[in-house]
């Protein structure tokens, strides 16, 4: 715990020292986190942008807007799309490179426009250890740092800090945008983006916990937790799930029986 407080402490000195930010913010665990750390340091100097195109969700998107309103930071909608980069819809292993590259372009011309000193994003220290090529952008993009990561805090450590500061995103599920579900090689597009955000809208009528729709061309790859294996494919909703998905636009529905996790598209990196 004391460790826990000795790095609160160094963000909340870190980020006092930007004068005025924009927080790149998703809903999800660290920018919440980071967005509620900078209101905490900068005051109204702090302002959360959710940066929206095709490869967010409609509902995380809604949602985003909602914790932004519980945290009190001001708070806006940036329309922008990675599909205008072709090398994003390329779909190589650097894909998520050219995401970030283009979205944080666009936020930090945004930022000198309205008169912010920095834009901040909210990768963490446990981002290290996995095949992270969006890093490389952000560490070459001279006005956006990475707060969490510079001063060490990890998931968990975040986690329990927004537990202590009652924020509603303590024990919310990781997400990952749409875009990360398309395997290498296979073009991004928004009629893809949006197969995989209404395959997953589908699955989760019939399971809690952490839901995937990998997209390999005709194929859905469906990734669920372990305990809910079973249930997807007990007959009867195995059925609807086979149905819902080829009208949805795939040829062929599996499910994979190692279960969800993190980054397994990247298997084969």
């Amino acid at each position: 715990m004391e460790e826990i407080n000795i790095k609160t402490k160094q963000l909340n000195d870190f980020l006092s020292g930007f004068g005025s930010v924009v927080v790149a913010f998703s809903g999800g665990v660290d920018s919440s986190f980071l967005a509620a750390a900078a209101l905490r340091a900068v005051g109204d100097k702090a302002i959360a942008v959710t940066a929206f195109s095709e490869t967010l969700a409609e509902s995380e998107k809604n949602e985003a807007v909602l914790i932004a309103k519980e945290i009190g930071i001001q708070h806006i909608l940036l329309n922008i799309s990675e599909l205008n980069s072709s090398e994003f819809v390329e779909n190589t292993v650097s894909r998520c490179y050219h995401c970030k590259k283009e979205r944080f372009s666009v936020l930090a011309e945004w930022a000198k426009e309205n008169h912010y000193n920095w834009v901040l994003e909210g990768s963490n220290a446990d981002d290290l250890s996995d095949y992270r090529p969006g890093i490389k952008a952000v560490e070459e993009l001279e006005s956006v740092r990475s707060p969490l990561l510079e001063v060490g805090l990890t998931k968990s450590e975040i986690r329990e800090i927004s537990r202590q500061w009652n924020l509603p995103t303590w024990d919310k599920l990781s997400a990952a945008c749409l875009s990360s579900r398309v395997a290498y090689g296979i073009s991004v597009t928004a009629e893809r983006l949006k197969q995989i955000e209404d395959a997953e809208e589908l699955v989760k009528k019939f399971c809690s916990g952490q839901v995937r729709v990998r997209h390999h061309g005709n194929i859905a790859r469906i990734e669920v937790v372990p305990e809910n294996i079973g249930l997807i494919i007990a007959p009867e909703i195995a059925s609807i799930l086979d149905q819902g998905l080829k009208e949805i636009g795939f040829t062929y529905v599996t499910v994979d029986l190692a279960g969800y996790r993190m980054g397994s598209m990247n298997a084969n990196i």
